[in-house]
């Protein structure tokens, strides 16, 4: 796989990912293999993907343990090994967001978070530690401050943020240098586009997206709501609502014009697309499936044409909001 660098000054990674959460939370639990799971991460290596990511909140914690056990046996080395700190789920008894999940960004929570993660993951040391969500109780320079105490003392050797605006980008970086930013980038989630994604270019800043395949629905995995999975957390999106599903399907219409052009498919084309965006864009789709991880890593042989990128640039929104 041809290769990146994590930002201006990070280690080179594949131009694709693998974001990791999906293999023991939220997407089809009941097809969870921790087994299955393990031998995909070590495929993803294999096949030059080698940014790896998870997050202590994913299970929660089960999922670092996972990764943990998937870089025992000399694996580590391969890996550029990525996880987050900053969110809980409301089981902490802490209270949750709107979203169902507690952000909590105070200097001590970061502080303890990285040690466990640390334990789980079977490391002493991860490549990226990323702050999850900005907790709006606490200043970003304080939080920020703490994830900086883990660089100092070796715990982490980069650090970055997760769906932030400009502004909260410059404040963490006039307290240490930010890393890389991972929010959601998609041909159905562009926002990024407007500030953060060119912020980030200007400043050798890696930008990671997730759900670069629209939670595998510009896969053209999903034609109605009885395609996905039961207990799915995708079920209760407003964009995998039936009448919204419907409406969407036109995007994938055109995605799929543009694999048929290339004999790919189209999830390659959808990430091909993603990866224009940006030299240091680096998506980080999630997968268990050992098919689904070599097609998305194919995904970085293809170059768009100008025609193909005009007719992905003019989808139209999608019915729905994100959440």
């Amino acid at each position: 796989m041809r290769t990146t660098t994590l930002g201006t000054d990070g280690p080179a990674v594949g131009v694709v990912g693998l974001g990791c959460m999906g293999m023991s939370h939220a997407y089809d639990p009941a097809a969870r293999d921790d087994d299955a799971s393990v031998a995909v991460i070590r495929q993803a290596l294999d096949l030059g993907v080698t940014l790896i990511d998870t997050a202590d909140v994913y299970g929660p914690f089960v999922n670092e343990e996972l990764v943990g056990r998937a870089l025992a046996g000399g694996h580590r080395e391969r890996a550029v090994l990525a996880t987050k700190v900053g969110l809980q789920l409301p089981e902490t008894g802490l209270g949750a967001g709107a979203s169902g999940l507690l952000r909590n960004g105070r200097p001590e929570h970061v502080r303890a978070a990285i040690d466990a993660s640390l334990r789980r993951l079977d490391t002493d040391r991860v490549d990226l530690y990323q702050l999850h969500r900005v907790d709006p109780e606490v200043p970003i320079e304080e939080t920020w401050g703490a994830l900086a105490e883990a660089v100092a003392a070796g715990k982490a050797l980069r650090i970055g943020l997760s769906e932030v605006g400009v502004d909260e980008i410059k404040r963490a970086q006039a307290v240490h240098p930010v890393a890389s930013v991972q929010s959601e980038l998609s041909l159905w989630t562009r926002d990024a586009l407007a500030e953060v994604l060119p912020y980030c270019e200007s400043q050798g800043i890696a930008f990671l997206p997730f759900s670069p395949l629209g939670r595998g629905f510009l896969a053209g995995r999903f034609a109605n709501a009885a395609d996905l999975p039961a207990d799915d957390w995708r079920s209760t999106l407003p964009r995998f609502q039936a009448d919204a599903l419907a409406a969407n399907q036109a995007l994938v219409d055109t995605v799929r014009t543009v694999a048929d052009r290339h004999g790919a498919t189209p999830a390659q084309v959808a990430l091909a697309w993603v990866l224009a965006q940006g030299r240091y864009v680096v998506p980080i789709p999630g997968t268990k499936t050992p098919k689904y991880l070599a097609d998305n890593a194919g995904a970085a042989a293809l170059t768009l044409t100008t025609a193909d990128l005009a007719d992905l640039d003019a989808l139209p929104a999608p019915t729905g909001d994100r959440y």
